[in-house]
């Protein structure tokens, strides 16, 4: 669901992003762990790069410059054949016309060859390779191919670079010939392990074939073996996890039987919607208009799945005369039935709810809220801010439109629009304490911070039995390192929710695991108050994502793996999903990388 739908911007959103924000804001590269990643408390490599790709060819394939080419090219331009942009990995492409048959020496027999001295072959075979090379660089591809081929058959022990360079070929020839291409880098990474260019052609050819995972394993072992210094393969290895990802997130959300999320999730998207008075029923009320108004108690009790039961049942009435017997009461019902289908990961569900409950009941403020929401998440903001005005139009003194639209303005980084709104819904409204939070964290991410500092103290004071204050108020302090004042705060609120009746907010938990994490790397601590988390909600998907990453920086990669294995077994939410596998390929390519190259492991340490 939008962030812009929850309690406060930073509600669950805060911590899962203060533990992954290296894919969203840095744009960096999940797939190690190293000195720099514990420093940071994140076990993955992040690496920055530079912007040289390889050479395709070992020895001759050096382009020639633009200043030559053109003048070769326009001499020869009625001769040249057509050809396509130049590709990253290698040379222009070009259709090889029946004229351009391969031209080599005759062949000799396989006894001849073998009557041959070992210097004599070793002689012939680099002979053949530089020729090769040449009709490589003349974009003859299938007389390359041809003549490394002679090259490996000549030689007595092949060298990697052979089927290497003959596997260039392949990528070269129209159409691409990849799964020959996958072969002779086979053959040239059981000669030469370390064979970068071998590795890097083979992780591309597997990407065309879609074989994804494979890929990613070598682009991986691309990177570390260059040094994670080059940029083409850092933005390859992020591509292909990307896909790879999304697809795998994709595939498990298909074959899901919908649910809903943790129970932390949901009270996060009810609370950001000021509390509703219980629905009111006539004197003689139908069966439907009792489901309803139990549905509406057992949210307010925070009994979630017992109230979607009960909504759902008010609308499927049991006989004539039993529904629910008017159209707000209807419109009721199919607002609180959306919202239930929206947190199940079925907005299209949601938004027919949506829309019947505005037939019925076009002056509800509340379920032109709910649309917005909808419309936002299908990235259409015109429709969206077309139902705060209809909203509007209906009653602009209801504070739970500016607070809204204020949502939205803070998820748009518009953060002075957003802080105008929270602050007449606070002005409408002083008794939410959701607006004061937000409007202290819009002015926090403006640029005021001793402003946003004292505002988190006076709600403080203001809210003194909520837990939601000091908790936002410790994400900013971690936000500045503040880290024994962050965990202060993170403590208030966990000692003001365990006074409070279940279920339990175990986000402060999360956070300060979290925090305790950053500050003195004390990963059993942090691991403990995580477990602690998930004990009391099995669901709670940050405490898993911050349990993953805590064991990732210690390097204890099958646990990590197991958590994260775990998160995608319940999580609904398709972005955080594929992040999760993000984190789950990637960490299997880096195991991978280590059973494969050992030598390399000193790196990681």
């Amino acid at each position: 669901m939008s962030s812009g739908t929850s309690s406060t911007t930073s509600t669950s959103d805060g911590i899962v992003s203060n533990v992954q924000n290296f894919v969203s804001e840095n744009k960096k590269l999940v797939i190690g762990v190293t000195a720099l990643a514990v420093a940071t408390a994140l076990a993955v490599v992040v690496y920055t790069t530079t912007n040289t790709p390889a050479s395709d060819l070992e020895h001759g394939e050096e382009k020639q410059s633009s200043k030559k080419k053109k003048s070769k090219s326009s001499k020869n331009k009625k001769n040249s054949p057509k050809t396509l942009p130049l590709d990253p990995n290698g040379p222009i492409l070009e259709e090889v016309t029946k004229d351009e048959a391969p031209t080599s020496p005759p062949n000799l027999t396989d006894s001849e060859i073998k009557g041959l001295s070992v210097q004599e072959r070793s002689k012939r075979a680099a002979a053949l390779k530089t020729k090769g090379n040449s009709a490589y660089q003349q974009r003859q591809f299938s007389k390359a191919a041809l003549l490394y081929t002679q090259a490996i058959e000549m030689a007595v022990t092949p060298e990697a670079v052979f089927y290497a360079n003959r596997a260039a070929c392949y990528v070269n020839f129209s159409p691409p010939q990849y799964e020959r291409v996958v072969a002779d880098c086979d053959e040239a990474l059981r000669l030469d392990r370390t064979y970068i260019k071998a590795l890097n052609r083979r992780a591309t050819a597997l990407e065309a074939l879609g074989r994804l995972e494979e890929a990613v394993r070598d682009f991986v072992a691309t990177s570390f073996l260059e040094g994670m210094s080059n940029q083409a393969t850092a933005e390859a290895v992020d591509r292909t996890l990307r896909k790879l990802s999304e697809d795998k997130a994709v595939e498990t959300l298909a074959g899901r039987e919908p649910r809903l999320p943790a129970d932390s999730l949901i009270a996060a998207y009810f609370s950001s919607y000021r509390p509703r008075p219980l629905p009111v029923l006539p004197e003689e009320p139908t069966t439907a208009d009792k489901q309803l108004l139990l549905a509406a108690e057992a949210l307010q009790a925070k009994d979630y799945r017992h109230a979607m039961v009960l909504v759902n049942e008010s609308l499927v009435p049991l006989g004539p005369g039993q529904g629910l017997s008017s159209p707000v009461l209807e419109a009721e019902a199919l607002t609180l039935s959306g919202s239930f289908k929206y947190l199940i990961q079925d907005p299209i569900g949601a938004k027919e709810q949506f829309s019947r409950a505005l037939e019925l009941n076009p002056q509800s403020i509340h379920t032109w809220l709910k649309m917005a929401n909808i419309h936002l998440d299908q990235s259409n903001l015109d429709e969206s801010m077309k139902c705060f005005e209809k909203a509007l139009e209906y009653n602009p003194k209801d504070p739970d439109i500016y607070y809204h639209r204020g949502q939205i303005y803070f998820v748009m980084n518009e953060f002075v629009k957003a802080a105008e709104d929270y602050a007449t819904s606070t002005e409408l409204d002083k008794s939410f304490v959701f607006s004061h939070i937000q409007l202290a964290v819009a002015h926090y991410k403006s640029g005021g911070i001793q402003k946003s500092m004292v505002e988190f103290r006076r709600i403080m004071k203001e809210f003194p039995q909520h837990s939601e204050p000091p908790n936002y108020y410790g994400e900013i302090l971690l936000d500045q390192e503040r880290y024994q004042d962050a965990i202060e705060k993170f403590e208030k609120a966990i000692e003001l929710e365990k006074n409070k009746p279940p279920p339990m907010n175990v986000l402060p938990l999360v956070n300060k695991s979290l925090a305790l994490f950053q500050w003195k790397k004390d990963g059993t601590a942090a691991e403990q108050f995580c477990l602690e988390a998930l004990k009391m909600d099995p669901l709670c998907e940050a405490a898993f994502a911050t349990l993953g990453q805590i064991y990732l920086a210690q390097q204890q990669f099958d646990k990590a793996l197991d958590k994260f294995k775990e998160l995608t077994t319940i999580s609904a939410n398709a972005p955080q999903l594929s992040l999760t596998y993000y984190h789950i390929y990637s960490t299997e390519a880096q195991v991978q990388f280590l059973k494969s190259y050992p030598s390399h492991a000193p790196r990681f340490a």
